[in-house]
């Protein structure tokens, strides 16, 4: 790919799984967003829309590991826009990057916050007398974005251990909650409450709120470029980056869905269950009581702790690429790596800074923060879309890798970029009436925030000496660099 090799290729086929599948994570993505769903659709489309948007994904999934194939590298989606584009590589991986950065900085504030906000939910279930507040949130969030800092500055092969550890974790997880909630409740709703429609949006249109609905399951599968971000730190990257994000979207996709049936199955007196401060964590306390609730509650705090730790990772391979390319402001340091654990500690930590900054507006307002990792998901997915769109130009001209799609590769491009286009569209609506300060989806305005502010960037200064991935020479010259 035309770098000298400086990360240690510490990561088998089962750790590069395991870093996507950790950082999609079902029993963080499902519980954070489960009650949204409930008033978006109910049910119907908890069901159903898992399993659509979980196709879907599929498709996205499928494009990227081709690409993930014939580009292994840290850099994954800029580095490859930047390959795969006919003209102007260096403003499609510039703005590809980008997006991909405040979308996994984002993400790794947003799994904090979770995280934090499920603590306080068993703090008050173990003491009543406890009374959580936002201020109280943020420094928890803060405290556990540090502690995954701290865990990714040592060694990736603590990292590598954790990962597979979080595997576990969550299937195991799975089981017993599942297990709790099928085998404890003394009754379970009949089988037709699946096609239970609920639409307590505060829009008329049915079909509107349903849409909105399918939110819960793209909000949970985010992450999944965690593969392709760990490639330079995989044996045998072209074929195990690319099955790693297949393998932890279709696991996922699978065990989600029993989640999915158990939770919705479970739930006792809707009205009630809706109108709780955290519908799962209600849904565990009327099926299965107090006492095995805080039990399942820490399983579940376990999993999105486990979840920032990859997010956290994944983010920082992705700022070492881009400064490597000269794409970030003090590249030299952010793409410099510790001599004793051969990982790029200084970019973990600025990955730490930016996302405790997102943070920060949660102190005086939940809805500019809920604004501000709603990029997470939208940054994401836009990222995800650009090289697939460019491969699908390039037609005939792309060279696979080892792993492809063959003949089938433009239909599976095309339903993906088409579904990123709708589900980013989704994001960007208002997904409440009536729409007030306090309900006013600022996502659209903080997205736009992020495109100006990389536009005028690149025409102050970038253009003239960003170009895309930089080549350090011809494969002998760089083999003879490698580990200098």
């Amino acid at each position: 790919m035309g770098y000298p090799r400086k990360l240690t290729r510490r990561f088998q086929a089962f750790d590069n799984f395991a870093i996507s599948f950790t950082i999609i994570n079902i029993l963080s993505g499902i519980f954070s967003s489960f009650g949204f769903g409930m008033n978006a659709g109910g049910p119907r489309v908890l069901v159903f829309g898992w399993i659509g948007v979980s196709v879907m994904v599929l498709f996205i999934g499928a494009a990227m590991a081709e690409v993930a194939s014939a580009y292994p590298t840290s850099g994954a989606l800029y580095f490859s826009a930047g390959k795969l584009a006919k003209r102007h590589r260096g403003a499609w991986s510039w703005y590809t990057g980008w997006l991909n950065f405040v979308g996994q900085i984002g993400g790794t504030a947003a799994t904090g916050y979770a995280a934090a906000t499920f603590i306080q939910a068993f703090l008050a279930l173990q003491w009543s007398s406890y009374n959580p507040t936002t201020h109280q949130t943020v420094l928890i969030t803060a405290l556990i974005i540090v502690v995954q800092g701290l865990a990714n500055t040592y060694t990736v092969r603590l990292v590598a251990v954790l990962n597979r550890i979080s595997v576990w974790w969550l299937l195991i997880g799975l089981v017993v909650i599942v297990g709790a909630l099928v085998i404890v409740p003394s009754g379970h709703r009949p089988v037709s409450f699946v096609t239970h429609f609920v639409n307590n949006t505060g829009f008329t249109s049915g079909l509107y709120g349903g849409l909105l609905g399918l939110l819960v399951t793209s909000w949970t599968f985010t992450g999944f470029d965690g593969s392709f971000h760990m490639s330079e730190e995989t044996v045998r990257a072209t074929v195990n980056a690319p099955r790693g994000i297949m393998r932890s979207i279709g696991y996922s996709a699978v065990t989600g869905l029993v989640l999915m049936l158990a939770l919705v199955y479970s739930i006792g007196d809707y009205s009630k269950v809706v109108a709780s401060s955290a519908p799962p964590v209600q849904i565990l306390i009327d099926g299965v009581g107090t006492g095995a609730a805080k039990v399942l509650l820490l399983i579940v705090i376990g999993a999105m702790l486990f979840c920032g730790l990859a997010n956290l990772t994944s983010n920082t391979r992705q700022i070492f690429a881009f400064s490597r390319d000269g794409a970030m402001p003090g590249s030299r340091w952010w793409h410099s790596v510790s001599p004793r654990t051969r990982t790029p500690v200084k970019a973990v930590w600025l990955a730490v800074a930016c996302s405790l900054a997102l943070v920060v507006p949660a102190w005086w307002s939940h809805t500019a923060f809920t604004a501000i990792v709603s990029v997470n998901v939208v940054g994401l997915f836009l990222a995800y879309a650009v090289p697939i769109f460019l491969r699908l130009r390039l037609g005939s001209e792309f060279r696979p890798g080892p792993w492809h799609l063959g003949r089938w590769s433009t239909p599976v491009g095309v339903v993906a970029v088409a579904w990123v286009l709708l589900s980013s569209v989704l994001f960007m609506l208002p997904q409440a009436s009536p729409i007030t300060a306090e309900t006013f989806n600022y996502a659209p305005i903080a997205l736009a925030a992020v495109l100006v502010v990389a536009t005028l960037w690149w025409f102050a200064t970038a253009r003239r000496r960003f170009r895309g991935p930089v080549s350090y020479g011809s494969p002998d010259e760089v083999a003879a660099m490698d580990l200098v």
